[in-house]
């Protein structure tokens, strides 16, 4: 089997979302002084590649120490649509995928690849990003699909100010991992993955280690 790192590596100099706080790694402990080292980590808990958990736009929704393990491995689809700034993956695209490669099954995850994470370091990363139309998250909530996965910072446009496909998918349950990255290293349309967000209790997100595992002949 082949294991491909699909995660950001968490640095002080890790673009973050605008109006989030800058991560900062802080040193508390030494080698010289304590006999060991040690820092302190301050970060938005939606930082670099992450999990969002339905309570982060609905109130009463399931909050990252609530989600079972078996929501977050298992096989995922992988989409490959490439997509411009502020380009919407629509409904129209999803039925296209499906003619070409079958039916989406219910209650699968679905990663998209768009091509955006090459952006990551330019001044538009975060507010010209593409992302799912309106109508491409309801299609995949009449699917009942479990997880939705994309290599730009936000489900939603980036011109999208009022979350709204975040609000969609929450609404039903769906969680939402952003921010994946080496997607261009998977070569199957079907992968399993592995994506572990850190046990917060009542948090609305969390990093994540996100692994993508190929079968090799």
């Amino acid at each position: 089997m082949k294991q491909i790192d699909l995660t950001l590596t968490i640095s002080q100099s890790i673009p973050t979302f605008p109006g989030s706080p800058k991560t900062q790694f802080i040193p508390w402990s030494t080698l010289k002084d304590d006999g060991y080292n040690l820092e302190l980590l301050f970060l938005s808990s939606h930082t670099g590649t992450h999990l969002d958990a339905p309570y982060h736009f609905v109130k009463n929704g399931a909050k990252i120490h609530q989600i079972p393990l078996d929501r977050l491995l298992g096989n995922a689809i992988l989409i490959k649509i490439k997509k411009g700034k502020n380009q919407a993956i629509t409904k129209n695209d999803l039925v296209l995928f499906e003619r070409k490669n079958g039916n989406i099954p219910n209650h699968s995850s679905i990663i998209f690849h768009t091509e955006w994470q090459k952006n990551l370091n330019s001044d538009f990363y975060f507010i010209n990003n593409p992302g799912l139309s309106e109508s491409a998250a309801t299609y995949l909530v009449s699917k009942k699909i479990n997880l939705v996965g994309i290599d730009s910072p936000s489900i939603d446009l980036g011109k999208d100010k009022t979350f709204s496909v975040h609000k969609i998918l929450a609404k039903n349950n769906i969680l939402i991992v952003e921010n994946l990255s080496n997607l261009n290293k998977i070569s199957s349309k079907q992968f399993d993955f592995v994506i572990l967000p850190l046990k917060l209790k009542d948090a609305t997100g969390s990093p994540v280690r996100a692994i993508a595992i190929q079968r090799t002949k």
